[in-house]
């Protein structure tokens, strides 16, 4: 999905407690680590874009498509703090290797993939490999610079991964509509393998010696399990029956008792004292809100421009760069409001203004050029969420003693992804509900034969993708599904005025350090 960066990437590197003094292999590491952890991040920027192309070729449902998705973020995110813990223990130089090496064996299983039962196994493979080698690149980075020159090395892999993610929609819209949408995933092939090699022959291997935990299992499996299954029950609620029924219970099962897990395990995988914070609990909400407000409206935003506004896949991937520049702008501005103002305000004027954001995009459709209807919105909701994401970070950090600095680096991370995913799930509900219910209405109105009224029914699962026999009812599904995102667009503010709301009400205005400054 396009997405923007998850916070507290950077921060993650005082999850380490190796002592460096001095570099060791730096140049090479930050080449290798800004090309690995540049294949899953630009991965999450140009499948959104090339979506509808999959819709088309391998006659996916809407469902299908949110799986695309859904299978890759879920696997993430369920997974990247055991990814960050593999590192630690078995070598992080090893566990990023093999990241990379699952990665690639996933893309290419995703490039030859002929139904969507097959990609979606390969985006969860994919998933699987980005756990390993993105908390890895961060480890690796750590243990390789002084700590004079480590604030460098990361603010350099924070550039160029940030242009990567920008450059990423562009590219994969060349890629789709030059080439194959199968050629998104094929790309990550050639850049795996300067990888690895530059990996075993440059890079020194390292791991934590003090760290003498084992995996928390346990907690991995329950959070995956629980994650799946709720998403599963959101995604496949249209079609209701049994399996959504038994999907519902284990998953809210499965997370209910994941806290008392964590609470009882010597290494949990989220801590449970981290959220005695009043900030982190807070930090983490907003980060919840905001992200799911943001990757759920994203997810189907190129879906309304390319398949109802008739953009190309260049045009969509290329309409939302401005807005990934002006949070790339205006990071280090932002990351030292905190400093003058305190936590809330930034957080909360922040959250409110990537709110007008969404409400901005409401114009879309509505007639005029990219300039004047998609334009605004993009800047407006780029203003927002550059205010917020790096004060984000910085009240995460900020909330947590430096020895927790780096699990709730990775919880908040976490929380973000899971974010993304979850509203995915429930935004598809909620624009299927709608798209189904403006449809019904409209084709009260008109004279269908009973073949051509069987033929809407059959391709409703595709929404706009759905191929139509008259242009009355092309308009009507147009309508329909313009009228779906317009839902999603209203619960999208919600979410981010939901955000501006419990920063009000649960920071302080005048935070107290109790962690590391944010670098930048």
């Amino acid at each position: 999905m396009f997405t923007l960066k998850p916070p507290c990437d950077e921060a993650a590197i005082l999850s380490s407690t190796t002592a460096t003094h001095g570099q060791r292999g730096g140049t090479w590491v930050l080449v290798c680590t800004i090309l690995g952890t540049s294949m899953a991040f630009i991965d999450g920027t140009v499948v959104n874009v090339a979506i509808p192309a999959m819709q088309v070729s391998l006659h996916a449902t809407v469902s299908d498509a949110q799986w695309i998705v859904e299978s890759y973020a879920l696997i993430l995110a369920a997974l990247l703090l055991v990814g960050g813990a593999m590192g630690d223990i078995y070598g992080r130089r090893r566990i990023f290797v093999w990241g990379v090496v699952v990665f690639a064996a996933g893309s290419t299983w995703c490039g030859l993939s002929h139904s969507i039962t097959s990609l979606i196994l390969a985006r969860g493979v994919q998933g699987l490999g980005g756990a390993m080698l993105i908390p890895g690149s961060l480890a690796l980075i750590s243990a390789s610079f002084s700590s004079a020159e480590r604030g460098k090395a990361i603010g350099t892999w924070s550039g160029f991964t940030a242009i990567t993610t920008a450059i990423g929609p562009v590219f994969g819209g060349w890629l789709v509509d030059h080439r194959s949408w199968r050629w998104v995933f094929f790309v990550n092939v050639p850049i795996a393998v300067v990888v690895v090699v530059l990996s075993l022959w440059r890079v020194p291997e390292s791991r934590n010696e003090a760290v003498g935990r084992t995996l928390d299992w346990p907690g991995a499996a329950l959070a995956t399990i629980g994650l799946c299954a709720v998403t599963f029950a959101l995604i496949e609620a249209p079609h209701g029956g049994l399996p959504v029924k038994l999907a519902t219970v284990a998953g809210v099962l499965a997370l209910i008792c994941f806290p008392f897990v964590e609470a009882h395990s010597s290494s949990p995988m989220v801590s449970p004292k981290l959220f005695r914070s009043r900030d982190f609990t807070a930090a983490n909400l907003i980060t919840f809100f905001l992200y799911a407000a943001f990757g759920g409206m994203l997810f189907f935003l190129p879906l309304d421009l390319i398949q109802v506004q008739h953009y190309s896949a260049t045009a969509a991937g290329s309409a939302l760069l401005p807005l990934i520049l002006i949070i790339f702008l205006l990071s280090r501005w932002s990351g030292g409001l905190i400093a003058r103002y305190g936590s809330r305000m930034p957080l909360v004027i922040g959250s409110c203004v990537a709110g007008l954001g969404f409400g901005l995009f409401l114009r879309v459709g509505s007639g005029g050029s990219y300039w004047i209807t998609l334009f605004p919105a993009v800047v407006v909701l780029g203003l927002g969420m550059a205010i917020s994401v790096a004060p984000l970070t910085t009240t995460v950090m900020n909330s947590v003693p430096v020895s927790e600095a780096g699990v709730a680096s990775g919880v908040n991370n976490a929380v973000s992804r899971v974010a993304g995913l979850m509203a995915i799930a429930i935004f598809g509900l909620i624009l299927y509900v709608r798209f189904n219910t403006v449809l019904d209405r409209e084709l009260q109105g008109f004279s269908l034969s009973p073949d051509q009224r069987y033929q809407v029914n059959e391709q409703r699962p595709r929404l706009a993708a759905a191929e139509a026999s008259t242009p009355q009812v092309r308009r009507a599904l147009d309508d329909a599904f313009s009228s779906g995102f317009r839902a999603v667009l209203l619960t999208a503010m919600g979410c981010a005025l939901a955000g501006s709301l419990i920063g009000f009400a649960m920071l302080e205005s005048r935070q107290t350090s109790m962690g590391a400054p944010q670098r930048h």
